[in-house]
Order: C-alpha cells, then sequence, then structure tokens
C-alpha cells in the first residue's frame, strides 16, 4: 500500500542545497515548506529506482520528496541515465525537480517566467498592494512589514460615511434650507445631491472592485483611472476640500457651543466681529485638541467613533419621535409678531409680547390685557394704570404711552403664533413654495395680515432680519457638503479587510440610510415648523434656540449635545482621512515638493502630513464663517465626484482589458448622467468658485505635466489617447493633406559614434527650430549588426537619443533598425517610419564632412544613397551643411538675413522654411532675402514685379533681387578642375581591387608584388579600420556595401585625401610620384593578365567629359553669384540638385555640391518631394 508523508520545515531559500539559479519562485520567499512525498509514486515512476536498490533518501535541508534522482545520486549507479532526461541538470539535488521534469521545456525561460504554482503562492499572500505596480513593489523597504488592515465593512465603512455625512448642515442648517426654498425647492435640492452622491457612489464601486485598493482609496482610484496628472489635480482638490471641510465642522461645533450651549463661554461681547473672534480662538483650540488625538492614532479615534455616531443616531431618532409626539402634544415655542413680521424673542424681555399692559390698582383684580394695548372696559377699572412693554422702546421715543412711534408700529397690532404647530396642523401647505429673501430683510409671515408702510426698516428695531441673500443655487452650495461624506471609507481603505467588498456595501448603504433621513426630515420639517421659523437660521425668534431642537422629544438639549458630538465626530474623521490622502499622493512622488509628506511615523501614521492638514484647517478656521466656507468645500467635491464618474464612464466605453468589476450594477450612461449632474452643480451653486476650482486644478495638472514624476499606470487618459489616435489615424487615411495642411513631418537622421554619443547633436537642435513644437518629429538610426545580438546595442542608442530629444526640448519619436548595412537600414526606415496618415514627408541629414579626407568611401556613397531613396520616395530633403556653425537654442541670431536662393521650384519648400525658422526665437530677428537666377533670355524687371506680387499673395514679407547670369565662356579654372576631378576618380575607380586580388593580397608571398603606394594606401586604410573597430553605432554615413564590386567588412579601402582645387593638385602629383615605371613594370609582370597599368597610363592623359565641364561651370557661376551677394548672411538656402542617374558618376556629384557651396558659412540644401507645400489661397 501506497504511504504519503507529508513534510513541513521552516527553511529559507539559502538552506537549500543545490539550489538552482531557474528556480526564482523558491529564493524569491521564504517561509513553511510543504512537500508530498508518495513512495508509491517513486516506486512506479521508473525501473532504474528498484535496480538500484530502491533506497529513498530525504534531505536534511529540503524535507523534500522521494524522488528517483536522489536514490541515483546515492548510489551513483544509473545516474547518467536519469540525468539525461533533463536538458539542464544543473540543479539535480533541488527537491523541485519531481515537479520540474515536466516544464523541461520551459526551464531556461524560468528566471523571467516563473511555474504558475509560484505565482499563485505569491498572489496567496499578496495583502493590501498595490494591483501590481512596479513602482510601489520597488518602494517596499526590505523587511517592512506592512499594516495589516483589521476593520470591515460597518466600522471601517459605514460609520465614517454616516458620520461625515450626518454633520453641521443636518442640524444647523437644513431647516433654514427648507424654510427658503419651501418643501418642494428643498426636496429638490436634497433629490439632486443624493442622486449625484449614489451615481458618483455606484462608478466609485465599479473602480474599487477592479483591482486591489490602498491607503488613499479617492485618490488612487482616479489616478490610476484617469492618469498621474488628473489624479494628482483633483487628490490634491479633495485633499483641500476634506481638509477645509474638518475646519467647516469645527466651526459647525463651536457655534452650536457658543451659541446653544454655552453662550455666557464668549470671551468677546456683542455681535458680528466679537462673534467671529470668539468662534476663532475655540476653533483653533478644538483643532489643537482634535489633531492631538489623531496623532496619538486612528484605533482612538475608531473607540470615539461609535460614541459620537450613537449621538447622532438617537439625536435623529429624537427628531422622528418629536415629530410624531407634536401630532398629538403642541411643543410650546411660541413666536411674537407686529403685523406679519417677526419679532426676535431675546428682546421679548419681560414676556409681554404686546404694546401696553394694564396694571390694576386691586390687587385682587390682576392684570386684564387685551395685548393690543387698551383695556376690555376702562369704566370697569378707573383704577387702571396703562403701562408700556419691553418692546415699546424699540419702537418709539420714550416710554410714555403717548410719545411719538414707528409708523408701521402703529398701524400693526402685535400677536403670538405657534412656533411648531404640529405634523397635524396643515402648516405644511404653507411651506411648500419658497421664499427667498435678500440680505436685510425682515421675516415675515404671508398668511399674516399687515398694514404695509414705506418707511425702510430701522436694523435698531427688533426685528429677525436675514443675515445673507437666498437663492436656489445658494441654498445647493451650502446644503451640497451634507452629502459629501462619502469617500470617508474609501480615504481609509488601507485599514480595512477586504476594501473591494466593503467599499461598496459600507458607502451605497450609507448613502441610502441618510438620504431617506434627509427627505423625510425636509418633509417632517415642513410639516410641523411654521415658515417664519425654518426661516430664522439661528432661532431668534424661538428665544435662540437650536431650531431644529424645537422640535425634538423630550428635550431640546438631546439635538444641541447630539449635534455638538456629531460635528465634533466628523470633524475627526476629516483629519484622519486627509493626511492619508496627501501621504497617499506624496509617496506616488507625482509632485516633487509634496514628496516629505510621504514619511510618517514607524507604524505608518502620515504625522507631517497632519501637520499641514492641521495648518490648513486652521486657515480655514480663521475665515470664521461656516456659510463662506461650505461652497468651497462643495466645488472641491463636486470636482472630484465629476472625474470618479468620468474615470468609471472611459474605462467602460474604452472597454480595457483591465477593466473587470466585480460590482456589476453599473453602467456607462449612469457614470455620465451622475458626470453632468455634478457639473451642473458646480456652475449652479456658483460659477465664479467652480471656475476658480478648475484653474487651481489646471495649474496643478500642468505642473504634474511639466515637474512631475512620469508614471504609466494603465490609465483611462492613456486608452483614450489610444482610442483618439486610432480614430484620427484612420481619418487621414482618407486623403493626402490639402496644401494648406501642409508641415514638415521631419525623420531626422542621426550618426553615433562608438561610445553611442551623437555626432552632430546641432542637427537635433536646427530640427526643433524648424518645428517649434508643432507636427510629427522621428529621430532615427542605423545599428550596424544583426538584431539578435546587437539588440542591447540598439537599446542603448535609443536612449542616447531620447535623452538628447529631452535635452533639446524636442516632441518626438525615435527610432533605432539594426541592419547588416547601414544605407540599408536608411532605405528601411524611410520606407517604415511612421504610421497611417501621420508619415513624415520631409528627411533631414547631415552633410558627410571630410568625405574627401575619409578612407571609407561608402560615407559619401551611402549619403548619395539616400538622396536617392528619398527622391523616389516622394519625400523632401533638408541637408545643413556645416551644421556645427549653426545657432544653438539659446543663442538666438542678432539682425541679420536669411538669403533663399530660388534656383528652380520644386514645391515652394524655399519658401516656407525661412517663414518657420522665424517663428523661433533663435531667427525671429533676422530678414528673409529672396534670389532668383535670369538668363539672358529672361525679363529681369518682370520677374522682379511678379516675385513681389506672388510673396505678397503668400503673405511673406522679403526683400526680393533678380540676378543676371551672363553666358559667358567656360574658364580654364573650370575645365582645369573638371579634369582633376575626373582624374581623382579615375585613379580611385583603378586602384579598387577585385575580390580575388583581395584573396591573393592576403598570401604573404603576394604581399610584395603589391606596389608599394597602394601597400600604403591600404595599411593607412586598415590602421583607420582597425581604430574604428569598435565601431557598431555608425548608422548614417558609413556602409561596406560596395557598388563596383561587392565587397565585405575586411576589405581594404583605398581613398586620397585631396581638398578643393589645391588638394587635386596635390594629390595628382603624388600620383605621378608613386607610380614610377620600375612599379608598374612589377605590377605587370605580377600581374599579367590585369589591364589597371594601362588604365593608370590613359589617366594621364584623359579629357574631362562635356557634361562634366558644364555642370562644374555651372557649379562655379552659381557659387560666385551666392558668395558675391550672401556672405553675410546669417543662413542661405538654395535648391540642392538631383544625383545623376548613373551611379558611375557619383564622386563627381559630390564634389559639384561642394563647389557649389564653397565659401558660405552656413548652407541649407533643400530639396523638395515633388508636391506643391504653400499656396496663396485661404
Amino acid at each position: 500500500m501506497a504511504s504519503v508523508r507529508f513534510t513541513v520545515t521552516p527553511t529559507k531559500a539559502e538552506d537549500l542545497p543545490g539550489l538552482s539559479d531557474t528556480s526564482p519562485d523558491i529564493s524569491s520567499r521564504s517561509g513553511a515548506r510543504v512537500r508530498f512525498g508518495s513512495r508509491e509514486s517513486v516506486n512506479r515512476s521508473d525501473p532504474l529506482s528498484e535496480a538500484s536498490g530502491g533506497v529513498t533518501t530525504t534531505t536534511a535541508g529540503g524535507g523534500g520528496a522521494d524522488t528517483p534522482e536522489h536514490s541515483s545520486i546515492e548510489q551513483g549507479e544509473g545516474n547518467s541515465k536519469i540525468s539525461s532526461v533533463y536538458i539542464n541538470n544543473t540543479h539535480g539535488a533541488d527537491d523541485d525537480d519531481f515537479y520540474d521534469r515536466n516544464l523541461a521545456l520551459f526551464e531556461e525561460e524560468m528566471d523571467t517566467r516563473p511555474k504558475v504554482s509560484s505565482l499563485l503562492n505569491r498572489l496567496a499572500n499578496y495583502t493590501n498592494l498595490t494591483q501590481g505596480a512596479k513602482e510601489h513593489e520597488e518602494a517596499e523597504s526590505i523587511g517592512e512589514k506592512k499594516k495589516a488592515g483589521k476593520m470591515g465593512t460597518f466600522m471601517g465603512v459605514y460609520l465614517p460615511c454616516l458620520q461625515n455625512i450626518f454633520g453641521v448642515i443636518l442640524f444647523l442648517r437644513l431647516t433654514w434650507v427648507v424654510g427658503s426654498g419651501g418643501v418642494l425647492h428643498a426636496l429638490c435640492i436634497v433629490f439632486i445631491c443624493c442622486c449625484c452622491t449614489m451615481l458618483t457612489a455606484i462608478s466609485m464601486s465599479a473602480i474599487a472592485t477592479n483591482g486591489v485598493v490602498p491607503a488613499g482609496g479617492s485618490y488612487f482610484m482616479i489616478s490610476r483611472s484617469l492618469g498621474p496628472e488628473f489624479g494628482g489635480a483633483v487628490g490634491l482638490c479633495f485633499y483641500l476640500g476634506t481638509t477645509f471641510a474638518g475646519a467647516m465642522y469645527i466651526l459647525g461645533a463651536i457655534e452650536i457651543l457658543l451659541m446653544y450651549i454655552a453662550p455666557k463661554a464668549a470671551i468677546f461681547e456683542g455681535e458680528g466681529a466679537a462673534m467671529l473672534n470668539n468662534m476663532r480662538i475655540y476653533g483653533s483650540i478644538c483643532l489643537f485638541l482634535m489633531s492631538l488625538l489623531v496623532f496619538v492614532g486612528v484605533k482612538y479615534v475608531n473607540k470615539l467613533a461609535s460614541i459620537f455616531l450613537a449621538c447622532v443616531i438617537v439625536s435623529i431618532i429624537s427628531i422622528y419621535i418629536g415629530a410624531f409626539v407634536s401630532a398629538f402634544k403642541e411643543p410650546h415655542f411660541p413666536v411674537c409678531m407686529l403685523g406679519n413680521r417677526t419679532i426676535n424673542g431675546h428682546d421679548v424681555a419681560d414676556n409681554q409680547c404686546r404694546k401696553t399692559f394694564l396694571q390694576v390698582t386691586d390687587p385682587s383684580a390682576g392684570f386684564n390685557g387685551t395685548g393690543n394695548g387698551t383695556s376690555s372696559n376702562p369704566s370697569a377699572a378707573p383704577a387702571a394704570v396703562e403701562k408700556t412693554t419691553y418692546l415699546w422702546k424699540h419702537f418709539c421715543q420714550g416710554q410714555e404711552p403717548n410719545a411719538s412711534c414707528d409708523d408701521y408700529f402703529n398701524s400693526n397690532n402685535f400677536s403670538e403664533i405657534k412656533g411648531l404647530p404640529g405634523l397635524a396642523s396643515g402648516i405644511i401647505s404653507d411651506n411648500l413654495w419658497s421664499f427667498y429673501l435678500s440680505k436685510g430683510d425682515v421675516l415675515e409671515k404671508r398668511s399674516l395680515s399687515s398694514a404695509h408702510v414705506a418707511h425702510p426698516v430701522s436694523t435698531h428695531q427688533p426685528y429677525v432680519f436675514a443675515d445673507i441673500t437666498t437663492s436656489f443655487t445658494l441654498l445647493v452650495g451650502i446644503f451640497f457638503p451634507s452629502v459629501t461624506g462619502i469617500m470617508a471609507g474609501s480615504n481609509r481603505s488601507g485599514d480595512l479587510k477586504d476594501a473591494q467588498r466593503s467599499i461598496p456595501i459600507g458607502t451605497i448603504l450609507a448613502i441610502l440610510t441618510t438620504s431617506f433621513v434627509y427627505l423625510s426630515a425636509v418633509v417632517l420639517f415642513g410639516a410641523c415648523i411654521d415658515g417664519v421659523v425654518l426661516r430664522d437660521k439661528f432661532g431668534d425668534s424661538v428665544r435662540g434656540n437650536l431650531v431644529v431642537g424645537t422640535l425634538a422629544w423630550p428635550s431640546p438639549w438631546v439635538i444641541v449635545i447630539g449635534s455638538f458630538f456629531s460635528t465634533c465626530g466628523a470633524g475627526l474623521q476629516s483629519l484622519t482621512g486627509a493626511p492619508r490622502l496627501l501621504q497617499a499622493i506624496a509617496k506616488d512622488n507625482i509632485i516633487p515638493f509634496l514628496r516629505v509628506f510621504g514619511h510618517g511615523k514607524a507604524n505608518g501614521e502620515p504625522t507631517w502630513a497632519l501637520l499641514l492638514t492641521a495648518f490648513i484647517a486652521e486657515l480655514g478656521i480663521l475665515i470664521a464663517s461656516l456659510d463662506l466656507v461650505a461652497p468651497i468645500l462643495t466645488m472641491f467635491f463636486l470636482m472630484c465626484y465629476l472625474f470618479v464618474n468620468l474615470a468609471c464612464a472611459l474605462q467602460t466605453l474604452l472597454r480595457t482589458p483591465n477593466w473587470r468589476p466585480r460590482f456589476s450594477y453599473y453602467h456607462w450612461t449612469l457614470s455620465f448622467l451622475g458626470m453632468t449632474i455634478c457639473l451642473a452643480l458646480m456652475f449652479i451653486s456658483s460659477w465664479y468658485y467652480a471656475i476658480v476650482a478648475m484653474v487651481i486644478a489646471g495649474m496643478i495638472y500642468k505642473y504634474i505635466e511639466y515637474h512631475g514624476a512620469e508614471k504609466e499606470w494603465g490609465d483611462g487618459i492613456r486608452g483614450l489617447s489610444l482610442s483618439a489616435a486610432r480614430y484620427a489615424l484612420l481619418r487621414l487615411e482618407e486623403g493626402p493633406p490639402h496644401t494648406k495642411n501642409w508641415r514638415p513631418q521631419l525623420l531626422v537622421l542621426l550618426k553615433l559614434d562608438e561610445d553611442a554619443h551623437v555626432k552632430s547633436p546641432r542637427l537635433l537642435t536646427f530640427a526643433s527650430q524648424l518645428k517649434a513644437g508643432k507636427g510629427l518629429t522621428i529621430v532615427g538610426t542605423v545599428v550596424s549588426g544583426n538584431f539578435l545580438q546587437s539588440f542591447g546595442e540598439a537599446f542603448a542608442a535609443e536612449q542616447t537619443l531620447k535623452h538628447l530629444m529631452d535635452k533639446e526640448r524636442v516632441k518626438g519619436f525615435c527610432q533605432c533598425i539594426v541592419a547588416q548595412k547601414p544605407r540599408d537600414g536608411i532605405s528601411h526606415m524611410i520606407q517604415s517610419s511612421g504610421l497611417g496618415g501621420m508619415k513624415p514627408n520631409t528627411v533631414v541629414m547631415g552633410w558627410p564632412h571630410a568625405w574627401r579626407q575619409s578612407e571609407d568611401p561608402q560615407s559619401w556613397k551611402t549619403f548619395i544613397n539616400t538622396v536617392r531613396v528619398t527622391t523616389a520616395a516622394h519625400l523632401a530633403l533638408l541637408v545643413p551643411k556645416n551644421i556645427s556653425l549653426f545657432p544653438s537654442n539659446s543663442e538666438p541670431c542678432a539682425e541679420g538675413y536669411i538669403d533663399v536662393w530660388w534656383i528652380v521650384h520644386d514645391g515652394g519648400m524655399l519658401m516656407l522654411l525661412p517663414f518657420l525658422l522665424r517663428q523661433h526665437k533663435v531667427w525671429r530677428k533676422c530678414g528673409m532675402r529672396i534670389f532668383t537666377v535670369a538668363q539672358m533670355e529672361d525679363n529681369s524687371i518682370q520677374m522682379k514685379k511678379d516675385l513681389a506680387t506672388f510673396l505678397y499673395h503668400l503673405r511673406i514679407q522679403a526683400e526680393v533681387e533678380v540676378v543676371e547670369m551672363h553666358d559667358s565662356d567656360i574658364s580654364a579654372y573650370t575645365y582645369e578642375r573638371t579634369l582633376m576631378m575626373e582624374q581623382r576618380s579615375q585613379m580611385l575607380r583603378q586602384m579598387r581591387l577585385s575580390k580575388s586580388d583581395r584573396e591573393k593580397e592576403g598570401n604573404p608571398g603576394s604581399s610584395s608584388s603589391r606596389p608599394e603606394a597602394g601597400g600604403a594606401t591600404r595599411s593607412q586604410a586598415q590602421l583607420v579600420k582597425d581604430r574604428n573597430s569598435m565601431l557598431r553605432l555608425t548608422s548614417i554615413g558609413s556602409d561596406d556595401d560596395d557598388d563596383t564590386d561587392g565587397g565585405e567588412r575586411d576589405r581594404p579601402v583605398s581613398s586620397v585625401s585631396g581638398g578643393g582645387g589645391g588638394g587635386s593638385a596635390e594629390h595628382h602629383r603624388r600620383v605621378q610620384m608613386t607610380w614610377t615605371k620600375e612599379k608598374t613594370s612589377q605590377y605587370r609582370a605580377a600581374h599579367s593578365g590585369c589591364s589597371t597599368p594601362e588604365g593608370f597610363r590613359d589617366m594621364l592623359s584623359i579629357r574631362p567629359d562635356h557634361s562634366n565641364v558644364r555642370r562644374m561651370h555651372t557649379a562655379v557661376k552659381l557659387n560666385e553669384v551666392i558668395v558675391n551677394k550672401s556672405h553675410d548672411a546669417r543662413l542661405v538656402l538654395l535648391n540642392m540638385p538631383g544625383p545623376p542617374r548613373n551611379a558611375d558618376g557619383d564622386e563627381n556629384y559630390m564634389e559639384f555640391l561642394e563647389v557649389l557651396t564653397e565659401g558660405l558659412e552656413r548652407v541649407l540644401l533643400v530639396r523638395g518631394g515633388g508636391s506643391e507645400v504653400i499656396t496663396i489661397y485661404s
């Protein structure tokens, strides 16, 4: 019977003997290792185990399975047979080989592609980390233990959300919102706000369940969905909103303390500024105590949370009980009215809501007043004395009954109404409609009759005045913070056991609970409390009682105490969540100056972030007005919710492969609706605050974009960019761009030296000046070699190009191609660069300077081949000559001219390029001159007029000059220079050896048969080749292909130095001195079948080709004219002649270009692509 053993041994990777490098799943973790060893499986696995004695051994280090290779290692016999099963048997002693033998095909890639079992084991231990984000895993210090979350849905999400939602607004402002807006408007406001938060919570639930959510939940969700720029901007705005929310809750708590609990505790007596100073002092003290409590530890805040929430629940229950009790027993809160105007209850000091009262002399009769200041039966009480009340002196100039009084006071009488008529009174019919007031208006009751007087109301009279102008939009801005606690749970996602499960359930349940409470409270307030009391923000009409407290059962103190602790709890929750949010932003390192706030105590508590949060909250407390702080919070929170909805809608519409939320009750239309409501509420509540909030977010966005660390989080904005790019590219495919839309889309060809440094960085500088940040720029290079062996060099070259592009601030792409021959690589790059309609239309390449002195003739051959390829591809070509003399971006040119020599028309490139260059600051001060060439038969005067008209229609300002080229005979200088050029070309052709000659030359015996000069030239070329043997990044300007003999890299290259006419003459003399008659005869004896000596003899009597003479004549004449007119120009642009159709004249072509540009400091050779690039039409 088979026996199975389970061995559990705590081991570490370094304790295992013979641990293979190909088993990273073992070495990357330590802990208890479980091995299942089965003798039955061993005995059946291979008959060889029985032949070797059936001995099974267990290694001490691994406690591994009894595998056949262990027995064969001990016995020694048959080991080779078993080992032959494996491709790589370096891990023979590893106890995981029993499993690896089934994966032998993959064992060489185990370091980069681990086994599935290893991956699953890591995921099982994967707790509360970022969703595979590499930067977070690297940031984990070795040996640091992450704090495990302990809180569940109820304590971690539901309670914090309730505490933040049931904050200061419910108890201090909701009754005022109902009174000002009416029940219908109030229901509309509450419903819209709750719909906004519910839709946002649905979107947030979808994002939260789409992967692991670490600390800083709301910020994390936005940043990973919309990118670091949006995430950082909205995250900081939300952090500021949460911080100011803490300040608002503290201000609400202090308002309850000083106005309803202990009015005598005020340090400064009086109204207005004195009250604000009291709020500032007590608010600062309260903030310090709360910050100290948060600093001690979040666990104490969580313990107090239950107490605070219990107070909130008791308060809300007392409201409901009080509302239903009022249907049977009305609470006694009388309100004094003068006409239909509300009297401040504090001024009714003697409890006499009347003008006068009668004081009777007979004590047994008592007082018998009518309330209107007159006796009911004066004749029955002749001894009665009429006294004025305490209110009389506020309206009259004296205490006497006959004193002069206010007109409205004389015209109207006092009356008392019930402040809380009760649920069965039907008062809701009066409170259905809105009653918006302007600042300074008196609170009036419409249903009471009043004799109106045009006399203005004095603020010294004891009325209840409106302190601010109310409107629907204002009420929205003030009420919305009361529903903004929905992120409280997600902000503390790092402390949760299972954030993906807790955040959706806890948040949505909290929103449903609070929405029901708010909507029912609006109806109960409108049905139980009189309108004038509802509009009385501070309860002045009911003797300074908290308005919502008047409805509470059994006492108003239940609400007062409950609301005080509720606001304190909400403030604590804000001060707990905000520092964690800032810490999460700082740890992502997307905003450099916030890096310090990512540090904290050893247990992870954000100490520095808490200090900054307390400082910003103190700024909010110094404002000291709850009504001024609330709209600011509304903007920040609405912006955050807007982007949460945008993130969900974007991910859903893009259908990104990683978008697989576990929460399935969402749809992009809901997210879009939530986003629309958020945007509408922002501008409804306060359009100028909305603009300010957007400007702040935009500034943060731009700061992160330019100075922040680049992060790639696979966010939705990147996906949106991909979709938009695909759509735009498909649109561009519809046809070629119109002439009006043509702009140079550059392919810049750069050459790297042996150290992978760019040889001509000014080429990229010039490209940046030409582009001015617009259009497409591709920077390319070619690496010589095979891609399988040279991909590392190609990557290094690509990084070099990216670094240079960043340095020159060139926005574009880099492309590196590995090819055996650079000219093939350049051809492939020109053919394949770009995508769809975004393909380069202009190639920029450097001039092969010192091509005459180069030992490698392929430098200029590659150049000419590139010219041919660009012409065949119908691309424009720009070749800056003397590029090292071109100005850098930090060297603006002084006043000067950019000269254009318009010799032939090839699409208008010569006109457009100076205009584009002058858009850059380097060339901005330069003027523009256009020269054109007239022949004898041309009318130069008419040409000048036509050219000026043409430039006028092109809207290009330039000086125009027509240069007349007179027919002249070919000079002796031209003839002699052509002769030297052809002699040099002929000599180089004759000096090139065939492949068979090189093979013979490789034998030691034949080395002496080579003419001396040729051997010296070969030796020199070989020295240069040895010096450059490490150069494998010479991508452009060098090629090993030879058009004449198809030679390879080991071919000796022959070249002779020359420079201009003098260099050619010196070269010619050197050839005559080298090839003596003796050496010629020796060479003929060694190479009897070779006709080279005859060719060299023919070279001495060569006659220049007539077409070459004519071309040289044109180059010399044009050069004379150009140097004469443009010797002081900052830059000279001229047409670049095309290469000859016959490849035999390539070297002559290079000489023509040299002669054409001789004596000019900065030259830009321009060759059009064959299409018009500029037009006179709009």
